[in-house]
């Protein structure tokens, strides 16, 4: 059996290394365009999404790729919209066949919280060209109303 000198500055180097594969990773420019990501440990894609204001509705966007309508499910609870579907392989590649593989399969699911004041009965979702686009018309108690006050 051989000894092996043990390096204390090897061991940190191998930890810095690490780290900063870790950091090139979260913060690289690719990160910012990916269209998914899997939550860590649990497995499930997570579509990325973008809530915003529209006058009279609340509109939702997610970036659905190559992702067909009928593998969408959206359900609403009082107060929660869930996004759930699939991502599907159009074709069978080898494993083995891969440069590079970036693209996750699978499931995925998306709970997100909507805000009040929303009119849940008049809501509509429409997929074109891999982006989700779900439109929820707010009740007219919610809508911002506008008046002027004068100053004296």
């Amino acid at each position: 059996m051989s000894i092996i000198k043990w390096a204390a500055t090897k061991e940190l180097n191998d930890m810095k290394r690490e780290m900063d594969k870790l950091f090139e990773e979260f913060f690289s420019p690719v990160a910012g365009i990916r269209r998914s990501y899997v939550k860590p440990g649990s497995g499930v894609i997570t579509p990325i999404i973008e809530m915003f204001d529209r006058e009279n509705d609340i509109v939702i966007k997610a970036d659905m790729p190559g992702v067909n309508k009928e593998d969408i499910d959206l359900l609403i609870t009082e107060d929660t919209l869930i996004l759930k579907g699939e991502y599907k392989k159009t074709e069978e590649i080898k494993e083995e066949s891969y440069y590079l593989k970036e693209k996750t399969y699978g499931n995925f699911l998306r709970n997100i919280a909507l805000p009040s004041g929303l009119d849940t009965e008049k809501v509509k979702a429409t997929l074109k060209n891999g982006v989700l686009e779900i439109v929820f018309a707010k009740k007219e108690e919610a809508k911002i109303k506008e008046r002027k006050i004068e100053v004296s």
